[in-house]
């Protein structure tokens, strides 16, 4: 694990772009260390590599397998342990800015403009004796259960996230999705009552997916609504999976997913509308998706080699520029929502970035 870092800061000394990444309950760390500083795109979701999209879809940034050396090595992880008591500043200003926000949008859906809209913000935290590599361990180590990344480029920025949700995963003609949304914090145990505002958002998520993806599937199931942890977070999550048809491909099985209506809302195109309207800054890569497209798995004796792409929303993140850490969060807004309670709720998300920095 030492060369592997090593080789992370040297990366880091020559300004080239990389990431490296743990999925998901894996004690493996992953890294792709792009040869040249050149920008690529996925265009066609045929390529091979890395992929690093923003919320609106328009510049989706490759580090692509052909042009970067990749490393894996074992990672130690430790339980979770998200019951120490952690202070952190009130800033008046930003809540009343925020509570205006949230509601002005339960006013847009009280006059049917849509029925859920997703609102952000932006918290900045110096850090002025930030290390890259320290903070990505401790992340990685901390935050098992989630999919942990640190994602580079000098033309684009230094991002970290550890994020819970997964936007698509697909092998050949198979996908795995989901609907995700409702937020509580965990207090020991996961088994809670959900209020019904919070069952309707996780329902406009389901829905939403289940009724674009009519058109590309040809059979889809679907499991009950559960509780997962997240980090110090509860949230519902619905498991989705089917069969892609003949018709369709990758690429339009993700512009149907992105944005989700749990980062974005319903209906989508007029709730993005609102967002990029109101918010009052660019989200960026924030609630944008990444991960590995196209990794060619490990072929069984006889059978053809496959490829499978694994995709995550981009949520739990913040970017680093000029010694200060950019953090994002959001919240689901439906009519049922009460704008302090929705503060308190990226307050309570954005303690996972900040355990990790502070």
């Amino acid at each position: 694990m030492i060369d592997f870092f090593i080789k992370v800061k040297q990366q880091e000394a020559l300004h080239l772009p990389f990431v490296i990444y743990s999925k998901p309950n894996k004690n493996k760390l992953t890294g792709f260390f792009q040869k040249n500083d050149h920008l690529y795109f996925a265009e066609k979701f045929d390529e091979k590599g890395f992929v690093f999209a923003p919320f609106d879809g328009a510049q989706m940034i490759l580090i692509p397998k052909k042009q970067s050396v990749k490393w894996e090595t074992r990672l130690i992880t430790f339980e979770e342990n998200h019951h120490a008591d952690f202070a952190f500043s009130k800033n008046n200003q930003s809540k009343e800015h925020f509570e205006t926000l949230v509601q002005k949008g339960i006013d847009a859906i009280e006059k049917g403009f849509f029925n859920k809209v997703v609102l952000s913000r932006e918290e900045i935290v110096d850090v002025p004796n930030f290390d890259l590599v320290s903070v990505f361990e401790k992340l990685a180590r901390t935050y098992p259960t989630a999919f942990t990344y640190c994602w580079f480029h000098p033309k684009i920025g230094l991002w970290m996230g550890a994020t819970p949700e997964r936007l698509l995963k697909a092998k050949k003609n198979k996908f795995y999705t989901m609907a995700l949304a409702g937020t509580q914090s965990f207090h020991g145990s996961s088994e809670v009552d959900w209020e019904n505002k919070e069952k309707e958002e996780q329902q406009f998520v389901t829905d939403f997916i289940l009724d674009n993806l009519k058109g590309v599937t040809s059979e889809v199931s679907v499991s009950s609504p559960y509780t997962l942890k997240a980090g110090n977070l509860l949230h519902i999550k619905t498991d989705i999976e089917g069969i892609i048809n003949k018709k369709s491909n990758l690429k339009k099985v993700v512009s149907i997913l992105h944005p989700t209506p749990a980062v974005c809302g319903l209906p989508k195109l007029v709730a993005k509308d609102f967002i990029l309207e109101n918010e009052g800054y660019d989200r960026e890569y924030y609630t944008g998706f990444l991960g590995e497209l196209n990794k060619k798995v490990a072929k069984k004796r006889k059978s053809k080699s496959k490829s499978k792409s694994d995709l995550f929303v981009n949520l739990r993140c913040m970017q680093i520029k000029d010694k200060q850490a950019h953090l994002y969060v959001g919240c689901g807004i439906t009519k049922d929502s009460i704008p302090e309670k929705e503060w308190e709720e990226t307050v309570n998300k954005s303690l996972t970035m900040k355990k990790i920095i502070i």
